[in-house]
């Protein structure tokens, strides 16, 4: 390894092809020209006449033993000295590299420039807003199309890809090919003579949508956290089928699925070729709508950033995001069970693809570990059927368990920023609470009298005098707290002592002594309904604090 550059440890570098056999041949002057100088520019004087036949992301620790055509992302340039740069660039350039793309401040680019010409390796200089997985799904796209160009029958796929690449799948596998998105829906299918095909698989083509299985939520969440093709034998009535996740870079954007005619434990080279292709391919072609949009997204999550805060805003942030003004916004807040940044930044991305379908008006941003989206005002029952279909789609893609607040409408953009409170409150709510009923969609009418029970807690709190000493007493020792849970049990069962009882896991006499103990012994007044009302929403508010 050349000097400058950490020799240990190493790990043995195993470049990412593309799968398609003929292998492409772009050079990178083309890719660029695709790409466009907004995107990414050449700095420097190395010729960018190489061919381009993968990418991959590349780590400073990395052995480049062979790393012909690869066209190396460097998403840490900025930590590393034009020294190291250099000698990086120079061992890149020893194993075949085509080049190294990297994004930098403007002030650095003559040293890029230097260290370019000096190892003769082309540096690309990627744009700042362009996200590094964006960047990678649109050169996999660039690959992908030109292999399908040079291996393509003529005259073959020229109106429906999709379905194209799914009957040539067909031919190899000899069975029918499904090409899905993340909803499930069967956006192409295969229509070659002969091909063995099953009931489930033929219900789906006449509803374009996947029939429900036992096997459905487990097979489609292993497939998309499968870096390669799953293989499944046969089950009940489903023939063996072979799956792989459509990806653009990182982000998923559905699914091959091929009944596989003659089925064995392990795909040939051949035939895992195939399916990789026809992933790719599909890629290309799935990528094009999330590409458009994301290019469009950064201004408007800005504007949906200084809303959530009420920092710096302006007034005029819903005529920018398209939202008029008569009948406001509607705000939803996805939380996730657990802290996890890149669950964070994966539930972002499955929510605003759901709501896109609908609403692509729709902006949505990852702030303080959860995921908020805007869109113009809409009836609350229908966000929350959206809210109830996205659920399982979320559940399966990131996390289990994801909390859906839904709050709104926002009639000024100023109001954006208390209606994001509200919401927040919907679901810490929810968390603090011990109640198993609560719903994972959150709303003010299904949380009120929590929230009513939130508001004397701390009311409470802040007024000493509305607080009767002797109840407050009960919950602080040891020994009286079953006092207090028993008059709460007694209370909430209207005074049914046997009822209490059962609740509580006690005789009835039991009870009846604990009510005569506070009354008697602590001066709590329970006769009047004023009193046990009193009574009740102190010792609920304490029973939170537990």
């Amino acid at each position: 390894m050349t000097s400058g550059i950490p020799t240990t440890p190493l790990r043995s570098f195993q470049p990412r092809r593309m799968p398609a056999s003929p292998v492409a041949r772009v050079e990178l002057d083309a890719l660029l020209a695709l790409l466009g100088p907004r995107t990414a520019q050449s700095v420097g004087g190395a010729t960018g006449a190489a061919a381009v036949t993968g990418t991959e992301f590349l780590d400073v620790s990395d052995e480049l033993l062979d790393a012909g055509g690869m066209l190396f992302l460097l998403p840490s340039a900025s930590s590393l000295s034009s020294a190291r740069l250099g000698a990086l660039a120079a061992a890149a350039a020893a194993a075949g590299a085509a080049g190294i793309a990297l994004k930098s401040s403007p002030e650095r680019i003559p040293a890029l420039a230097a260290v370019s010409e000096t190892s003769g390796l082309p540096i690309i200089r990627v744009a700042d807003r362009i996200s590094w997985r964006l960047l990678d799904g649109q050169l996999t796209r660039y690959l992908g199309e030109a292999a399908h160009k040079e291996s393509a029958p003529e005259g073959r796929g020229q109106g429906e890809p999709l379905f194209a690449i799914a009957n040539e799948l067909a031919e190899v596998f000899g069975g029918s090919v499904a090409i899905e998105d993340l909803d499930r829906r069967i956006l192409a299918y295969s229509s070659v003579p002969g091909q063995v095909i099953d009931t489930l698989r033929t219900h789906g083509i006449l509803s374009r949508q996947v029939p429900e299985s036992l096997f459905n939520d487990d097979q489609y969440r292993t497939v998309l956290r499968t870096e390669g093709p799953v293989v499944y034998p046969r089950l009940d009535e489903e023939e063996p089928r072979v799956a792989i996740a459509i990806r653009a870079g990182n982000v998923p954007l559905g699914s091959v699925w091929a009944i596989d005619a003659h089925p064995s434990p392990k795909l040939s080279p051949e035939r895992e070729s195939a399916i990789r292709r026809a992933a790719t391919l599909a890629s290309a072609l799935l990528l094009d709508d999330l590409r458009l949009r994301e290019a469009n997204q950064r201004p408007r999550e800005d504007r949906l950033r200084s809303l959530l805060t009420g920092i710096d805003t302006t007034g005029s942030e819903f005529a920018e995001l398209g939202i008029p003004e008569e009948s406001g916004a509607t705000l939803l807040v996805f939380a996730l069970p657990s802290e996890d940044p890149v669950a964070l930044s994966q539930l972002r991305t499955a929510a605003l693809r759901y709501l896109w379908l609908d609403r692509p008006d729709a902006v949505a941003v990852a702030h303080r570990g959860r995921v908020y989206a805007l869109l113009p005002a809409t009836a609350i029952a229908t966000v929350h059927q959206a809210a109830t279909a996205l659920l399982p789609l979320l559940d399966r893609l990131v996390l289990p368990g994801t909390r859906v607040a839904l709050a709104g409408p926002a009639l000024r953009s100023g109001e954006v920023a208390s209606t994001r409170a509200l919401a927040d409150r919907l679901i810490d709510s929810a968390t603090k609470s011990n109640d198993p009923g609560i719903a994972r969609i959150l709303t003010v009418e299904a949380l009120r009298p929590l929230l009513v029970i939130e508001g004397c807690a701390e009311l409470f709190g802040s007024s000493s005098e509305l607080r009767d000493p002797a109840i407050s007493a009960l919950w602080d020792s040891a020994s009286t707290r079953p006092i207090a849970e028993t008059i709460l049990v007694w209370l909430q069962c209207f005074g049914n002592v046997a009822l209490a009882a059962t609740e509580l896991g006690v005789h009835e006499n039991t009870v009846r002594h604990r009510l005569r103990r506070a009354t008697q012994a602590h001066g709590i007044k329970l006769e009047r309904a004023d009193d046990r009302l009193a009574a009740w929403l102190q010792l609920r508010a304490g029973a939170m604090r537990l």
